[in-house]
């Protein structure tokens, strides 16, 4: 399955596959708000954390926000995080892939 869209309704989110089909639904209070998704996974924010969910709603990885900095993008399977003056890629694991300097 692919993700295609997540929407939220009230406190809920909705998961949709690429055929435009609820695949999921998620208690916005279990885990927290989307940060961004890309059709493999997604990223939620709760406090100091971020977790990585793959397509059907299973927790991949918690990463701390003071150790990655803000997420500013999400696509296929990583994210990017801008710390200071540096953006980092991870993986949906949470490896580190990449680091440049921000412009």
């Amino acid at each position: 399955m692919a993700i295609s869209n997540i929407e939220k309704n009230g406190s809920w989110y909705y998961i949709y596959d690429e055929k435009g089909k609820k695949a999921k639904t998620l208690s916005v209070s279990a885990i927290g708000d989307i940060v961004d998704f890309s059709a493999d996974f997604f990223v939620t924010k709760s406090g100091s954390w971020y977790y990585t969910y793959d397509e059907n709603g299973k927790k991949i990885k918690t990463l701390s926000v003071s150790a990655i900095g803000e997420i500013i993008s999400v696509t296929g399977n990583t994210f990017i995080a801008k710390s200071g003056s540096w953006l980092y890629t991870y993986d949906a694991t949470g490896k580190k892939i990449n680091t440049r300097p921000a412009k």
